[in-house]
């Protein structure tokens, strides 16, 4: 008899008969609970973890589950390869070993023992498994393993990037070995969750030891052994040492007129080396130079030969590099002695004014032999005052002459020459000579300005005065004064010209000098005169300027709110006199004024003053003095910043409700005014202070703000902040409100109602916040009008939602899903069950069951009745009409309740055809109604022919055939095949293997013939026979060169269609023949199968039209009831009886599949089932599910011929209850009428 068991249910009895799945076996009298709890486990990724339990569980399945997600009883866990559980289950250790650990294990887990006999679940507390995920790489800005080229003593910023890790990982810089310390780090998300980045910067200032040395930047992290490093080398650019100039001999800087002279000059260090250059009294010289790069030396030789107008001259070399910031020098003076007057000199100045004496020397330089001088002017000769000869270096002589004389004008520009002579030097001589200057004054000044009148200018005006003197000599300077001070330019050219004075201009014998001026308040009423030696002239100018500055002076430095301030403003110096006001951040201010009084650059001053009561609100603010000219149209202003000192003042905006979401971060933010600024910020929080240095989730901010971060539920509330200073303190009440996904609390399962009445399904949930529109239902079903909400009403009051059902129809029983979301994941989905109570409804595979057994009082009889109703079934039976007494011992019923399914089972022992065969009336009874069917018992006897043979598939050599079994006549029936090939004689016979099987694979056929084919049914008391329809089949094989597996068949009463391959004639002389021979024997087997096949028919047609099984969906199950036929009788026979022969030939068995063969469905394992299984998300160890409950099915009794897997389809996994052992689904009408099929006594 078939068993239909639920898949959940099935992998729940495989789960606890297979071995090696984890099942505790602790003897029953060990106390119930955890023995070994798992703890918190940090690893490396890569690395194995193990997470213990130690379980004394009598009974129960155990296994682990992870992120919510349950791994399943299976030891092995197939669906995680890297999971496996490892210890002795006999001992209750279930630990969870991982290998090769991912960021994928990063969750928390648990340890769950289910529900038995001995007591309810265990769920073992919550353990994170922490996964460090190491850094693979750092990435160096410049380049890792490049050179990067830096200046000794700047500044330079260098990052460096982090790979993907966990925790984030820190970063050190190390130059030439030390430690940086002026590093700033940034942590980022990484590319994956949980993973994070760090980019840390530090700022260089590479020095001149560290050329050549590696910048080294570090990453460090718990998951990492040894830290991860990169570098770049230094290429560190510095200025070299000063030069050094190897002079030859000891007394350095002394040569002779002609000498050869060879100077080395040497400048060591620098990068890059130094570029050495050689300067004769600072013109360049070409000279080559070189560098030994091993010493880092530069090398520069100068050769020259030494002249006689060498003497004095400096020779310097310079060294520098691309990074030097000046040039360094070593230099040397030339002393050369020679042997000739070379050089003559002539002291004393060649200017003086006239009619004045004029006193000059003339000396030569060491020589020899002695010289002579002589003195020439213009043409004429002049007679020296005095001469003398004085001894010179290395044996030479040194001439001087002195002269004076009167300095003329008329002399003016003549040249005075002094001429050295020798007897020894016949061929030349040498001179010297000077251009006399005589001095003598201008003849005419006066200046050019503004005319008289228009003298009267303000400040800023652009002003030209034009000085100008005829003749002197030299070219009269003239000097510009103002008042007694001379006039200059300024010298620093960030100040503004306000001076301008040209220069010195000459026109024949006129000559000029322009003073430009923008004027000022100093110029008002300023003289202006112009000198030239003895000469002046002056001009005087009037100025109109604004106030040159404001000032304000304050009573008082120390403000606090209600004192009095009293502000004066004072205008400094103004030409003409301002007014004075007083406004502050734009109102307008009254005050008291002063009379005006005489100030600076020839202005008048004026004040103003002002009284002004302080408040809190005034810190801050500026009061401004404004002065304003009337004349001049413009304004100069001063303000004065309030500086009021107060205590804390909580601003208007301060915030005082804060949300966040749980396990997120909260910033409760401070706006708060005060001055001095608060000194503390000291946060409470329900009368318990938090520590200012910070804690494990909080931390108080510079600004006062409490950041808090993994914020739980539990910190919901008021906070309490108290701000001080000097002046006081200030208090506070800031709210945070702690947003949370919703938890469904309570959740009715199963929710019923009878049918036509009214129910609401409730769904009471914890949440912040709470939101009208939290609530949605889902129906679950497979078909889109099983989701159907329609004629339901929704309801949402609060935290509770309801699904209200108005007047209920079986169609909406089924299962629900509450979903709550207020916008805070997860949503929470819960799943309850609407059961829809209804009458009894008995389930009529054909108008009239029968069941066989024979009569002989030793076989026994099992009559099934199943029925469909809610709530739970009482059966009745009754033979012809008569209630049965079932306290006869013969009589044994058992009653089965499946979910909405009910079954009786009633076995008949020792059955006896004169009492047994009767008709029995199964009754089905509950509250609200009842139903009933009929089963005949009869006797054994021969099987019913089968029905509905069709082809299945055809190729040239086979054709594949179905069926569909009659009743088997009480006893076990195998089927044959017989067949004919229309165009050979004789019929051909094939047994079916395996013997119960209703599809079979017909080989040996030839191609293109036609083939009549028929299925006999047979048990131990013999064959079904040969029905007239229903259980035989023509068909035509495919050609060769024809397309296979399209069945081409007709039924027996159908023609061939198309010309036979056979010729014509031979065919109707073959007809003819048997027509003739058969004549009188098909006369008589045509009216007596006439007959037949009428009263078959008449009996089809009534059978055919019967009910179908109405399709009753109700909360109990979910899957539709499929009507699979199976008109094997429910017979079971203590005798075993021999069967038929069964031929070996062809037969090809296939294995049942074993246990660990069989394919479940496929939405077992990738898709989410409704029941069993956690009904809610959040509180699965409060509420127990489903099929923890109790068992899913009793056991049921079946006989020798139920013994096998039932042939269904794959069912829904989420149907809640199947049928029941023993559950005979509707078979369609036999071929054969009624009382054909047996004899009743």
């Amino acid at each position: 008899m078939a068993l239909r068991i639920p898949i959940r249910a099935l992998l729940l009895l495989m789960g606890l008969l297979t071995p090696g799945l984890a099942q505790v076996l602790v003897p029953a009298a060990a106390p119930r609970g955890f023995w070994a709890l798992p703890e918190n486990l940090t690893v490396v990724e890569g690395a194995a973890a193990e997470l213990r339990c130690g379980v004394s569980a009598p009974g129960s399945a155990v296994q682990w589950a992870k992120g919510g997600l349950l791994l399943g009883p299976d030891p092995r866990i197939p669906s995680f390869p890297r999971y496996h559980l490892e210890g002795d289950p006999t001992k209750g250790e279930f630990h969870l070993h991982i290998e090769a650990c991912d960021l994928s294990d990063d969750a928390e887990y648990e340890c769950q023992v289910s529900r038995s006999e001995t007591g309810p679940e265990l769920v073992s507390p919550r353990v994170i498994l922490s996964v460090l995920v190491p850094p693979k790489v750092l990435q160096l800005t410049p380049e890792a393993g490049s050179t990067v080229t830096w200046v000794a003593g700047q500044e330079y910023e260098v990052s460096c990037v982090s790979g993907d890790a966990k925790p984030a990982p820190d970063i050190t810089f190390l130059r030439s070995g030390q430690t940086i310390s002026d590093i700033s780090a940034n942590v980022n998300e990484g590319s994956q969750e949980k993973l994070f980045i760090t980019k840390a910067t530090a700022r260089v200032t590479p020095q001149s030891s560290d050329n050549g040395q590696l910048l080294v930047c570090e990453g460090s992290s718990p998951a990492l052994d040894t830290p991860i490093k990169v570098s770049v080398t230094m290429n560190v650019l510095f200025p070299p040492g000063p030069p050094v100039i190897e002079w030859p001999g000891l007394d350095e800087g002394h040569v002779r007129a002609g000498q050869n002279l060879e100077l080395l000059c040497m400048a060591r260090g620098g990068n890059p080396p130094a570029t050495l250059q050689w300067l004769k009294n600072g013109q360049p010289m070409s000279t080559p130079w070189g560098t030994k790069h091993a010493q880092a030396v530069a090398r520069s030789m100068l050769v020259m030969i030494v002249r006689p107008e060498d003497h004095g001259a400096r020779l310097s070399c310079e060294a520098q590099n691309s990074v030097s910031t000046g040039i360094q020098e070593r230099g040397v003076t030339l002393q050369v002695t020679c042997d000739s007057p070379s050089a003559i000199t002539i002291l004393g100045s060649a200017s003086q004014s006239e009619n004045k004496n004029m006193t000059l020397s003339c000396i030569t330089k060491s020589s020899r032999p002695r010289v002579l001088l002589r003195w020439w002017l213009g043409w004429r000769q002049l007679q020296p005052t005095e001469e003398t000869v004085m001894d010179g270096l290395h044996g030479g002589h040194i001439s001087m002459s002195n002269l004076t004389f009167l300095a003329r004008r008329e002399d003016n520009g003549l040249t005075l020459t002094c001429e050295a002579f020798s007897e020894a030097f016949t061929k030349e001589t040498f001179k010297k000579s000077l251009t006399l200057n005589v001095k003598y004054p201008a003849q005419k000044l006066w200046i050019e300005g503004p005319p008289e009148g228009q003298r009267h200018l303000r400040a800023g005006t652009r002003v030209k005065l034009v000085c100008l003197a005829i003749g002197g000599n030299p070219d009269p300077s003239l000097t510009w004064y103002k008042d007694s001070r001379t006039v200059t330019e300024p010298r620093q050219a960030q100040e503004p010209r306000r001076v301008q004075l040209g220069g010195l201009e000459k026109s024949g014998s006129t000559f000029s000098r322009e003073l430009v001026l923008v004027t000022g308040p100093s110029d008002n009423q300023a003289k202006f005169t112009c000198k030239a030696g003895q000469l002046s002239a002056s001009i005087q100018l009037v100025i109109q300027f604004p106030p040159t500055n404001v000032t304000i002076l304050a009573n008082a430095s120390a403000l606090r709110p209600g004192d009095a301030l009293n502000l004066t403003c004072i205008s400094v110096s103004s030409n003409p006199p301002v007014n004075l006001s007083w406004d502050k951040e734009g109102e307008r201010l009254e005050g008291v004024a002063a009379a005006p009084r005489s100030a600076p650059f020839k202005g008048s001053s004026v004040a103003r003053s002002v009284l002004l009561r302080m408040s809190s609100r005034d810190h801050g603010h500026r009061v401004t003095c404004r002065a304003h000219s009337t004349e001049l149209q413009e304004t100069v202003s001063a303000f004065y910043r309030l500086n009021v000192l107060y205590p804390p003042e909580f601003l208007g905006e301060q915030v005082l409700v804060v949300t966040a979401v749980e396990r997120g971060e909260a910033l409760l933010p401070v706006s708060v005014s005060a001055n001095p600024a608060p000194e503390a910020f000291n946060w409470t929080f329900r009368g318990y202070r938090l520590s200012p240095a910070g804690g494990p989730r909080h931390r108080i901010l510079s600004g006062g703000a409490l950041q808090l971060w993994n914020v739980t539920r539990a910190d919901d509330g008021l906070y309490q902040l108290h701000c001080q200073n000097s002046e006081g303190t200030a208090e506070a009440l800031v709210r945070l409100d702690v947003h949370y996904a919703p938890i469904i609390r309570n959740l009715q399962d199963p929710t019923e109602v009878n049918i036509g009445g009214s129910v609401d399904i409730v769904c009471t949930v914890e949440a912040n916040p709470i939101l009208p529109e939290m609530f949605s239902w889902e129906r679950l079903g497979e078909e889109e009008e099983d989701q159907s909400l329609e004629d339901m009403e929704k309801v949402s009051e609060g935290s509770t939602g309801r699904l209200r059902i108005h007047h209920a129809k079986l169609s909406q029983a089924g299962a629900y899903q509450c979903i709550v979301d207020n916008g805070v994941a997860p949503p929470a989905r819960g799943l309850v069950r609407l059961v829809v109570r209804f009458a009894p409804h008995v389930e009529h595979p054909t108008p009239l069951t029968k069941v066989a057994a024979a009569g002989d009082s030793t076989s026994s009889a099992t009559l099934h009745c199943r029925a469909r109703g809610v709530p739970n079934i009482v059966f009745t039976w009754t033979k012809n009409g008569v209630p049965l007494d079932l306290q006869d011992p013969r009589y044994t019923e058992h009653t089965y309740h499946q979910g909405g399914i009910h079954s009786s089972l009633l076995t008949i022992a020792n059955v006896s055809a004169a009492q047994d065969y009767a008709l029995f009336t199964c009754t089905a009874t509950n509250p609200l109604g009842s139903d009933h069917t009929n089963i005949q018992l009869v006797s054994i006897s021969r099987p019913d022919p089968p029905s509905g043979l069709k082809v299945l598939s055809m190729t040239p050599y086979s054709v594949g055939l179905e069926w569909k079994p009659g009743f088997d006549g009480g006893l076990p029936q195998s089927f044959q095949i017989r067949y004919e090939a229309l165009e050979t004689p004789g019929f051909l016979y094939m047994d079916v293997l395996p013997p119960q099987a209703t599809t079979f694979t017909l080989t040996g056929l030839q191609p293109s013939t036609r083939y009549r084919v028929w299925v006999l049914a047979r048990n131990a008391l013999g064959d079904s026979g040969l029905a007239i329809k229903g259980s035989q089949i023509s068909v035509t094989t495919p050609g060769l060169q024809e397309p296979s597996g399209e069945p081409d068949y007709q039924s027996p009463t159908e023609q061939p269609a198309g010309p036979s391959g056979l010729p014509l004639l031979p065919i109707l002389f073959a007809v003819g023949g048997l027509l003739l021979l058969s004549h009188a024997s098909c006369v008589g087997g045509f009216l007596w199968h006439r007959r037949l096949k009428h009263l078959a028919e008449g009996i089809s047609e009534k059978t055919e039209a019967g009910s179908e099984e109405d399709r009753v969906r109700n909360e109990y199950e979910e899957n539709q009831w499929t009507g699979d036929r199976d008109t094997r009788s429910s017979t079971v026979s203590t005798t075993d009886v021999e069967p038929y022969y069964h031929s070996m030939k062809d037969f090809s068995p296939q294995l049942p599949p074993t246990l660990e063969e069989v394919s479940y469905p496929r939405g077992l394992e990738e898709e989410d089932v409704a029941f069993p299984g956690h009904l809610y998300d959040e509180v699965e160890r409060v509420y127990a599910p489903s099929w923890a409950w109790g068992p899913l099915y009793d056991e049921v009794q079946m006989g020798p011929y139920d013994l096998r897997w039932p042939e269904d389809k794959s069912e829904d996994p989420r149907g809640i209850y199947d049928q029941v052992a023993g559950d005979l689904d509707p078979t369609e009408p036999d071929a054969l009428p009624f009382e054909l099929r047996g004899h009743l006594v």
